[in-house]
C-alpha cells in the first residue's frame, strides 16, 4: 500500500509540475508577443511609418508569381509566392510586404508584378504612384484585380 500511495503522490507532483510548465510556456509566448510589438514600435515609430500590403482578387486572368517594390528608385523588397500563399491571398488575405520609416514629403512607390496572364503567357506589369508622407502612419495597398470587361488583370495602388 505505501508504494501505491507513493506512486499516486509522485503522479500528482508530475501533473502539478506539468501544469506549471504549461503556464510558464504561455507566459513566455505572451512576453515574446509584447516584446515584438514594442520592438516594432521602437524601430518604426507611427509618425514615420509606411506599410505596403498586397492583395488579390479572384485571379482568373492572372496568377501571381512574384512582386518587387521600389521606394524612391531603391528596391526595398521582393517576394516570390508559394502556392499556399497564393491560395491564402485568393481567400481574401493580405500580405504585408514592407514596413519602413519614411520622412515627410513626396515619394515614389513602384511595384512590378510577374506571373502568368491570359492564355498561359508570361506577364510582367508595373505600376507607379506618387505618395505624400505626412505625420502619422501611411498604408499602401497593391491590389491585383480581374477586369472582366477587358479580360485581363488590372494593377492598382490604394493609399490611406
Amino acid at each position: 500500500m505505501p508504494a501505491t500511495a507513493s506512486r499516486a503522490q509522485a503522479q500528482e507532483s508530475v501533473n502539478a509540475l506539468s501544469a506549471e510548465i504549461q503556464d510558464l510556456k504561455q507566459s513566455v509566448i505572451a512576453l515574446n508577443k509584447n516584446l515584438r510589438v514594442l520592438e516594432e514600435d521602437l524601430l518604426f515609430p507611427a509618425n514615420t511609418q509606411v506599410t505596403v500590403f498586397l492583395s488579390l482578387d479572384v485571379g482568373e486572368f492572372f496568377t501571381l508569381e512574384s512582386v518587387r517594390v521600389k521606394l524612391d528608385e531603391k528596391l526595398v523588397t521582393s517576394h516570390t509566392y508559394s502556392d499556399k500563399e497564393i491560395a491564402a491571398l485568393a481567400k481574401g488575405g493580405t500580405h504585408r510586404l514592407h514596413v519602413a520609416n519614411l520622412s515627410a514629403g513626396d515619394h515614389t512607390l513602384s511595384a512590378f508584378f510577374t506571373g502568368v496572364g491570359p492564355h498561359g503567357r508570361e506577364y510582367k506589369r508595373g505600376t507607379t504612384l506618387k505618395i505624400r508622407k505626412e505625420t502619422g502612419p501611411k498604408y499602401v495597398e497593391l491590389k491585383v484585380t480581374d477586369s472582366t470587361s477587358k479580360l485581363q488583370p488590372e494593377f492598382s495602388v490604394k493609399q490611406w
